[in-house]
């Protein structure tokens, strides 16, 4: 019989300096204001910080936090966040995973493991059914992350689930990843570097023998019904699953909006071999996999049958890899994508900065920026095959030209020098995913306010682009026109914008898939309001669950300002973006021009009651938003 653990939410504190291990409970009134995962772990980390930190340093904090949700059959409800201060921007970071890692933390009791100090040797972290201990991974501290997840399936057998840093993150590469169930990466801002800062390798967890039994069981399974029958039915279904996050690569590349040669085009000469449908075809997909509590397992695992890249295995590529790796790279072989692809799965880097990093490379090659001797040997032309296959080792190895750039882009364009920086796409030091912005106005909006950088998984608006009739309703929901579900306006943009970024919020606190609240729309935020009453107890209405989200929101916001940022009209964009155009879809000249950025922030900062020339929250929003405690860390002077 299945033991059910206590629905009371708790922090599992590890200090590796001091080798304890501590339990501590989350008070209710946390519950109620941040709803769990994303938001009580900003919460944790805002109340260690005093100021400015060194993101490597044994002080930093990393918290792993799993989703109310999580651990419960909740369609979609696989989902964890990685929490700290990223390496790559010295700013607040979380990074979001799939798999099955976080569920299995939640049936062990732990809602959040919180990891601080640094371990004396290589160590690992094993949670079992007679307890936690921290173990030495001296035996495979050097391992990629398939051979550690062996050898720790060697010890502990085939059931466990891990998460674990590979090369990159042993290096202290900044554009390091967390890989949680081999191939799911929290991957963005350098999570592994701060792990691998720590002589931390991994936390390991055997099968969980306990279970998770809502509040109000019955309240529970009508919203969970309600949720499945709505994600079964709404249009993007069946496209996720039959062809997964890269199903439109070949439209976006016939309507010039796929980023390609490091955001100087729009799209490449060939593009077949990147896209789902080839996949599918040639008979190259092997499997489809979803995160725990899945129902549209939209996962790819893609195998290579022929060529010189046979045998390249990996889950994916997903969109974000085939633009960063593919595209981006002008490279369109999809053997030498996929093996790219594995290669970063298992040094444990990030694909979209690794992407981002090796496309400036080129750039900076053609130029004659970059010295000869920096890459002697290596075919560093677009289109190089060669470049995006042997690069990923280099990075994860600090070897050559990859310690150069397994800092990230912007620090590997301050050491070149010259005029570098031009093409160095970025803002504060990330990496931007791969949306094409100067021609997405609530993307490029986005992108700038996103406390984490210019990136997708904070608040993903993929309505504006009204490609399906419940992206036009959710439109005119927000701003009361399904005429403005279209991307090439800065109407109503902050509104699109806020809305999105409240409901991810909500998404990530409860453990789902943000797919389900931002692309399709089962769950509504009348819908997490009614789950998160039946799992806790705690009176939620729609209103009271978006207020949390923007609790949040702004709580990250707080973050930043103590750890040292200030508004910068500068870093609204990349330079490239706001100062080269690009012709996309018969629109010509398209830029982000520092004047239209500026007003779609403001606009967004009067959304929020912030401060529309600093960006500050101010005294009255932090009362309204019962943000008090926080209220002596709202600037860094």
């Amino acid at each position: 019989m299945i033991e059910n653990r206590s629905l009371e939410q708790r922090v599992l504190n590890i200090d590796l300096s001091r080798k304890s291990i501590e339990w501590q409970a989350i008070s209710r009134d946390d519950e109620r204001n941040y709803l769990g995962g994303r938001g009580i772990a900003a919460a944790l980390l805002a109340r260690s910080l005093s100021g400015p930190i060194d993101p490597l340093s044994p002080d930093a904090p990393l918290i792993f936090s799993m989703g109310t949700m999580t651990g419960t059959n909740t369609p979609m409800s696989g989902r964890s966040n990685v929490t700290f201060v990223s390496p790559a921007t010295r700013l607040y970071c979380k990074a979001n995973v799939g798999g099955h890692f976080g569920l299995y933390c939640k049936l062990h009791g732990a809602d959040y493991i919180r990891i601080t100090g640094r371990a004396e040797e290589p160590t690992y972290v094993w949670i079992g059914d007679d307890g936690i201990e921290l173990r030495s991974a001296g035996e495979f501290w050097g391992k990629g992350v398939r051979g550690a997840t062996a050898a720790l399936e060697a010890i502990h057998g085939q059931d466990i689930n891990v998460a674990c840093i590979g090369p990159a993150g042993k290096n202290l590469v900044r554009i390091a990843a967390v890989m949680s169930s081999v191939y799911n990466a929290a991957a963005r801002g350098g999570g592994g570097a701060v792990m691998g800062s720590k002589n931390l390798k991994a936390i390991a967890l055997s099968r969980p023998k306990r279970g998770l039994t809502p509040h109000d069981v019955s309240l529970f399974r009508d919203v969970q019904a309600e949720m499945r029958a709505a994600l079964y039915q709404d249009t993007m279904s069946d496209s996720y699953y039959t062809y997964g996050t890269a199903a439109s690569v070949d439209l976006m590349n016939e309507t010039d909006t796929l980023p390609s040669y490091n955001f100087q085009r729009g799209s490449i000469e060939t593009i077949e071999e990147l896209t789902s449908q080839y996949w599918n075809e040639k008979k190259l997909l092997k499997g489809r996999i979803g995160c725990a509590s899945c129902i549209y397992s939209c996962h790819r695992f893609i195998r290579i049958e022929e060529g010189p890249y046979r045998g390249a295995y990996s889950a994916g590529p997903e969109y974000e890899t085939v633009s960063a790796l593919g595209s981006g790279p002008a490279v369109d072989s999809i053997g030498a994508v996929q093996r790219s692809n594995e290669l970063c799965n298992d040094l444990g880097l990030d694909t979209i900065s690794a992407g981002g990093v090796i496309q400036w490379a080129m750039e900076c090659a053609e130029r004659g920026v970059l010295p000869p001797e920096m890459y002697e040997g290596l075919d560093l032309s677009f289109g190089s095959a060669e470049a995006i296959t042997v690069l990923p080792g280099m990075i994860a190895r600090r070897e050559g030209l990859g310690d150069v750039l397994a800092d990230g882009v912007a620090e590997a364009a301050r050491r070149i020098g010259g005029e570098s920086w031009k093409w160095a796409v970025h803002t504060r030091g990330l990496e931007q995913s791969r949306v094409e912005t100067r021609g997405t106005m609530g993307y490029a909006l986005a992108f700038a306010v996103n406390p984490r950088g210019p990136d997708h998984l904070h608040t993903e608006c993929i309505a504006e682009f009204g490609m399906t009739p419940e992206m036009k309703d959710l439109i005119e929901k927000i701003t009361g026109s399904a005429e403005l579900a279209r991307p090439d306006t800065t109407e109503k943009r902050a509104e699109i914008v806020r809305w999105h970024e409240d409901i991810y919020a909500v998404s990530d606190a409860l453990g789902l898939c943000a797919f389900i609240s931002t692309a399709a729309y089962g769950a509504s935020p009348e819908r997490c309001a009614r789950l998160f009453q039946a799992m806790t107890g705690i009176e939620t209405t729609e209103e009271t669950v978006m207020r949390a989200g923007r609790r949040i929101v702004t709580l990250e916001r707080l973050i930043n300002l103590v750890l040292g940022w200030k508004e910068d009209p500068s870093q609204y964009a990349p330079w490239r973006l706001m100062n080269e155009t690009i012709d996309m879809s018969g629109n010509e000249n398209l830029i982000l021009d520092e004047t239209t950025m500026k007003g779609m922030v403001q606009a967004y900062y009067d959304l929020h009651g912030w401060d529309r020339e600093t960006g500050i929250p101010g005294s009255t929003v932090l009362e309204d938003l019962e943000l008090g405690e926080f209220s002596s860390k709202e600037s860094p002077c």
